[in-house]
């Protein structure tokens, strides 16, 4: 018992002391109660534990420490060992500004972000910089995927300012927190002259500084009040919304815009939306090929899978290495679409790798999933994704490093920076018709060709993981799960996406509240709206694929939380957050960039549940927030394409595989299945407890019957040899004679023909949508007849 006791104290003592060798430049020593706290704070990181600074002693202990260390934020405790003196975000550290009577210096960004890191070591690490920071500024560093309010508050004020966005986002501050002034990444030299100056300004005329900040503060404020009026706005306004955004894809390049070229996921998918309407149309060319393009770029990792953020380049050939969880969600979701409407399988084949490597590389031992992985490795900007001839020929076969180097165009010379970034100059298709190959022998050869080149990659320092598990992020990949499971049909992934809504529940539900990040066995910061929003969905689409009502239940919870503690009653539109959470206002998050805004999620996830529960409620309010803040159609398109996406849900319904009657009662879906070249179109229902639709035949007068039928704007199939299931003979108090009708787990069949009378059957995608039409009562009421769209896949 006394060695135990000891150990502990010679741990201290001897292995695990630590000492605060010197005061940040320009301040006195921290208080002893503080530096013991960063003391406590650098021995519970391990003897293993390696400080991120090029401030060092002869031992190798940081010389400077400051109170990032006792933050529980991946890119915060990376700035732990600056020589600023850098504060988290809070109430505290405002009011600490306003005591003082100092400006703010707001440094925003995030653990993987590329140009943070490099205005770290340029001017966080420089002791200079940093001595005139501490003594003349309040410097706040904040992970904007911890505070995404704080984010998109100021990142409005820097948009005002300088015209663009981007991080890392430096804003500088009133000490009563309003901003007067904003930039994104600004070199060592720029950054202190600015300092300098804007110091200069509050001693000499701090009016122009308080003037500047109230007239910024209340434009930002009034932009976040941002009003519509819903009814001016015509169902004819979608379809020109989506052609608006065809018109500005590149033909021959694909995506939108030039360089740096984003995805722009939220375009994408609602686009794919739309084509999935249309059966009687293909798929765009522009679209189709700017996802050929994407795929086969340097933006997607060959070799691994998973898309980086960005392309450097117009064609999608140089990247910005980082790979973010949201890309691999929301992409993944793109290339499932495109197959559902296509049916081409190299999307399906994308869609599997990103999602392999997620589950592969993202997943953590509980089966949530991390944020992000870096753009750099040794300090080296894409050196863990890069190839050069003689490391293929190392690695495979003479006939297959022959392949891959053909293949992915790796040359001596390199494509970057003497070295190469994989990429396919033709489609597969192409390349195996060129080479007198069969498509499936060559997708063979090069699945084991990524295989090996994956595990000798595997062998190099990997970028730096951002392990912390964020709410929103996940539901959207629990989302993309549940959909890949259905279009796939492949069950790992609804087992994976059960796994994950059931850790989220355990580790982030408590006592009546959601949190929004869990790492390292613990949660924190309380949810904020794209939280709620993102979560919501997942449980529905966990309903939707297992039909547990555990899910269900948790997603009205939910629903009737953040209704009541984000929506704006005075104008409309949902709030970031419940609490003002010392901004100098409250933000809405309205505006999509590589993520869709949180009021378009919240509107989708209320309108989707409204269907499933038949509450009325969800739909109403759904509908009172996307009329209070849909912006004209001739604002920028790309800024609000997600609200326009709520508006084609609201007002055409949903799209998916699964649709909902009889408010939530009735759960419908279809399916083809080919036997022996025989097309049968399957259409299965669950009814609800106590609930009857009637059926197909019935001797009762003015009984709507149950029917199938292919869509009349869909001449190119027809429905044939229809059979229904066995009906059951209820009888009723509001008839005389017993009633035929369906009630439980019911399927519905026909043989699916070409209508060889029709035209241009073979300028379509692969949908065909099929009509059932019912009537649906329980034992107290029959609801009025629906026909509800479903979509099946050929």
């Amino acid at each position: 018992m006394m060695i135990q006791q000891l150990i502990p104290i010679f741990c201290i003592f001897i292995y695990c002391s630590v000492s605060l060798a010197e005061p940040l430049p320009g301040l006195d020593p921290y208080s002893e109660k503080i530096e013991q706290q960063l003391n406590r704070a650098i021995i519970a990181k391990g003897k293993d534990y390696l400080p991120r600074t090029r401030h060092l002693s002869a031992e190798g202990q940081a010389i400077y420490t400051n109170r990032l260390i006792l933050e529980d934020s991946p890119y915060l405790t990376q700035h732990a060992h600056n020589p600023v003196n850098w504060f988290p975000w809070s109430e505290e550290t405002l009011a600490l500004a306003k005591k003082k009577n100092k400006l703010i210096f707001l440094s925003i960004g995030y653990s993987t972000c590329h140009w943070c890191h490099v205005m770290e070591r340029e001017s966080f690490e420089n002791k200079e910089i940093a001595k005139f920071l501490n003594q003349h500024f309040i410097a706040i560093k904040v992970d904007r995927e911890r505070h995404p309010d704080v984010d998109e508050a100021y990142m409005l004020a820097v948009r005002l300012v300088a015209g663009r966005g981007g991080w890392p986002m430096s804003s500088f501050l009133a000490p009563d927190g309003k901003p007067f002034y904003g930039a994104t990444y600004l070199p060592p030299d720029i950054f202190i002259d600015l300092l300098q100056k804007i110091h200069l300004t509050w001693l000499e005329e701090p009016e122009v500084i308080l003037k500047q900040s109230e007239e910024l503060s209340a434009l930002v404020t009034q932009i976040m009040k941002n009003t519509s009026d819903l009814e001016s706005f015509g169902i004819n306004t979608i379809q020109q919304t989506a052609n608006n955004l065809l018109s500005r894809l590149n033909p021959l390049t694909g995506g939108f815009g030039e360089a740096p070229k984003f995805p722009n996921e939220p375009a994408l998918l609602f686009l794919l939306q739309i084509a999935t309407r249309d059966s009687n149309k293909p798929l765009n060319k522009d679209l189709a090929s700017t996802l050929d393009l994407m795929s086969q770029g340097g933006i997607y990792d060959q070799i691994g899978g998973g898309f980086h953020r960005y392309a450097t380049d117009d064609i999608w050939l140089i990247p910005h290495f980082e790979k973010m969880l949201y890309n691999q969600a929301q992409l993944s979701q793109v290339y499932l679409h495109a197959y559902r409407i296509t049916a081409k399988d190299n999307y399906a084949r994308i869609a599997r790798q990103i999602l392999d490597y997620v589950l592969t590389e993202m997943t953590s031992s509980e089966g949530g999933f991390y944020s992000a992985t870096d753009a750099d490795s040794e300090g080296v900007e894409g050196k863990y994704f890069v190839w050069q001839p003689d490391k293929i020929r190392e690695t495979l076969s003479p006939e297959d490093a022959d392949l891959a180097i053909d293949l992915f165009a790796i040359t001596e010379k390199g494509n970057f920076d003497g070295r190469n970034v994989l990429h396919l100059p033709v489609s597969l298709r192409e390349y195996a018709l060129n080479h007198h190959l069969s498509y499936q022998a060559l997708t063979h050869r090069i699945d084991r060709i990524r295989a090996q080149l994956v595990e000798v990659r595997k062998q190099r320092i990997p970028p730096l993981r951002d392990d912390k598990i964020l709410l929103a992020m996940n539901g959207m990949m629990i989302s993309t799960l549940t959909l890949a499971a259905d279009v796939l049909n492949e069950p790992r992934y609804k087992i994976a996406a059960v796994r994950t809504g059931n850790l989220l529940w355990d580790k982030l539900w408590h006592n009546g509240s959601l949190f929004r990040v869990y790492l390292d066995g613990r949660h924190s910061i309380p949810a904020k709206l794209d939280d709620y929003a993102y979560f919501i969905q997942a449980l529905l689409d966990l309903y939707d694929i297992d039909g547990n009502p555990v899910w269900h239940q948790r997603s009205l919870t939910l629903a009737d939380l953040m209704s009541s503690r984000f929506y704006d009653n005075t104008h409309g539109g949902f709030f970031m957050s419940d609490t003002k959470n010392a901004l100098f206002t409250k933000p809405k998050s309205l505006n999509d960039s590589a993520l869709p805004s949180g009021n378009s999620v919240a509107i989708i996830a209320l309108a989707n549940l409204a269907l499933r529960s038949g509450k009325l409620s969800y739909s109403e309010l759904a509908n009172e927030a996307l009329k209070a803040i849909l912006p004209s159609p001739d604002k920028d398109i790309f800024s609000s394409v997600s609200l326009y996406k709520a508006l084609d849900l609201l007002v055409h319904g949903e799209v998916g595989k699964y649709q909902y009657g009889a408010r939530g009662a009735v759960k419908a879906s279809a399916e083809i299945k080919e036997i022996e070249g025989i097309k049968i179109l399957e259409v299965k229902l669950q009814l609800a407890d106590n609930w009857h639709i009637n059926a197909h035949q019935s001797e009762v007068e003015d009984i709507i019957p149950t029917s199938i039928y292919i869509d009349a704007d869909t001449p190119a199939f027809q429905l044939d040899n229809i059979t229904y299931p066995e009906s059951i003979s209820r009888k009723f108090s509001f008839l005389s004679t017993p009633l035929e009708v369906y009630e439980g787990d019911i399927t519905l069949r026909g043989l699916l023909n070409v209508n060889k009378n029709a035209e241009n059957t073979a300028h379509r995608n692969a949908l065909v949508p099929v009509v059932i039409q019912f009537q649906a009562c329980n034992d107290q009421i029959c609801l009025a007849p629906e026909k509800l769209t479903l979509r099946a896949t050929q």
